[in-house]
């Protein structure tokens, strides 16, 4: 057999295994993913008035004092030996004291194991809602009653106990905003 021929039977062979893999398996599982679950399927997007805002699923920074902060972005992959984890936490610890939380949760310091996590405790959300009541002239009531309504968990294996979505929240403290200059406006309980 020439080499042309082994050639052009190995490119032939690539072709069959590309559309095999590509065409007859995925296609078809990406269509069911789409009937089955829609939202999953498009990357659980988060929209405000047919923009695309965020992504349920991916952390987002945040740098406005009028939003909750989620957890520090950066990469995760440091040993708890490596001295460079040790002055990110201690920096990360001296931004949270000069805002205003002496103590902050753990989460507020470390990334988490993915380093793209939205979700935040509810006791790392609670630290900030003086600074987002401060920020926004709401009250602290109202801010409690909108992260009760976020609340997210304990479910099966995501999280241990109850957790905040950081972008969902942002985006129902905006809205929130817009409803309280807007009298008669209902404020959705879930963006």
């Amino acid at each position: 057999m020439s080499a042309v021929a082994q050639l052009w039977r190995g490119v032939r062979l690539a072709l069959l295994l590309w559309f095999l893999t590509v065409v007859v398996i995925t296609l078809p599982l990406l269509g069911l993913a789409r009937l089955v679950a829609p939202d999953a399927a498009s990357g659980n997007l988060i929209r405000r008035d047919g923009q695309v805002v965020g992504s349920r699923l991916i952390g987002q920074g945040f740098s406005s004092a009028r939003y909750l902060q989620g957890r520090p972005a950066g990469a995760p992959n440091l040993a708890a030996s490596n001295p460079e984890l040790g002055r990110r936490v201690a920096a990360a610890a001296g931004r949270w004291q000069r805002a205003g939380i002496p103590q902050p949760a753990a989460d507020l310091l470390q990334d988490s194991a993915s380093g793209v996590d939205p979700h935040i405790s509810l006791a790392a959300a609670r630290q900030q809602l003086p600074r987002l009541a401060s920020e926004r002239q709401l009250s602290l009531a109202e801010l409690e009653r909108l992260l009760r309504q976020h609340q997210e968990g304990p479910l099966g294996l995501q999280a241990i106990e109850p957790v905040v979505n950081v972008p969902r929240l942002n985006l129902a403290l905006d809205q929130l905003a817009t409803a309280s200059t807007t009298p008669g406006t209902p404020v959705p309980a879930r963006p």
